[in-house]
């Protein structure tokens, strides 16, 4: 009995010892992470880059180095000046990855935290280099240019660091309080100019109606004139007429008009007394 205990203990010792020894030279590579081997015999890091999975390495020899390569966001600020000597605070939003292959040399050369040694770096030197190409308006006329063209340099700048960057966009463009005001009276100055324009427009436009009604005035005097040469005062007789009878018109239509017939010196309506006749308006509220 003492033999079969001893012997179970062996076996559960060099089970343990084994399975120690197992998950010594077991690594695992969870998804969205790359692996690259320290190799101390072999003069460092290697060149292979591990994916995602388990594999095997050599304990003490060997060391694994997990790298996170997913896309990640980052916010780069910085305070640069434009070409008319304008102090812009700008923020830059981008979204980086490193370059799967060139992940030995990034390790090699940057440990692994390269992402705070390189984008602030990059992200400054390149909005600073943009942005002093521009004055201070253009900044806003033509942001979408500006956008691309610090895309494109920092584009430029990532690859010589085996980084790639899936987008770069202005988040935040802000001026100094003194160059706000200035653009503020700027506003308030061009819009004050439009409406001078404006009321210039205005009473050139009245001018040209008085010009041309008064043409037309004249133009019907002297109509009248030459008629009234022609024809005596007949043309005046003609104008009294139409203007009885529009008003006679306009009486007949209403209701409250009453017609008194003189009464002075006359029996009946075609009497020939002296008076008048009348019309009264009867307000019937």
């Amino acid at each position: 009995m003492d033999k079969a205990l001893t012997r179970l203990g062996r076996l559960g010792g060099v089970g343990a010892i084994g399975a120690f020894t197992v998950s010594q030279c077991l690594y695992n590579v969870d998804g969205g992470e790359r692996a690259v081997m320290f190799d101390s015999l072999r003069g460092g890091i290697m060149d292979k880059v591990s994916g995602e999975g388990t594999h095997f390495l050599v304990p003490v020899i060997q060391r694994p180095v997990v790298m996170d390569v997913r896309t990640k966001p980052r916010e780069i600020p910085s305070i640069t000046g434009t070409k008319d000597l304008q102090m812009v605070n700008i923020k830059l939003r981008v979204l980086w990855r490193p370059v799967v292959e060139e992940l030995p040399a990034l390790y090699r050369e940057l440990g692994s935290d390269f992402d705070e040694r390189v984008l602030p770096s990059i992200g400054n030197e390149v909005l600073k280099a943009v942005v002093a190409q521009y004055n201070a308006e253009e900044l806003l006329s033509k942001r979408a240019e500006v956008s691309e063209r610090i895309k494109v340099e920092m584009v430029k700048r990532a690859r010589q660091f085996h980084l790639v960057f899936d987008d770069v966009a202005i988040t935040h463009l802000t001026f100094g309080r003194e160059f706000m005001k200035a653009i503020e009276a700027k506003q308030v100055a061009s819009q004050e100019a439009e409406r001078q324009q404006w009321v210039v427009k205005k009473a050139e436009q009245e001018r040209q109606a008085v010009v041309t009604r008064a043409e037309g005035e004249a133009e019907a005097a002297t109509i009248i004139t030459k008629a009234m040469e022609q024809t005596g005062n007949a043309i005046i007789e003609v104008r009294r007429i139409d203007a009885a009878k529009e008003i006679a018109a306009k009486l007949a239509n209403s209701h409250n008009i009453v017609y008194l017939p003189s009464s002075g010196g006359g029996s009946g309506v075609g009497g020939g007394g002296g008076g008048s006749n009348l019309l009264l308006g009867l307000d019937t509220k």
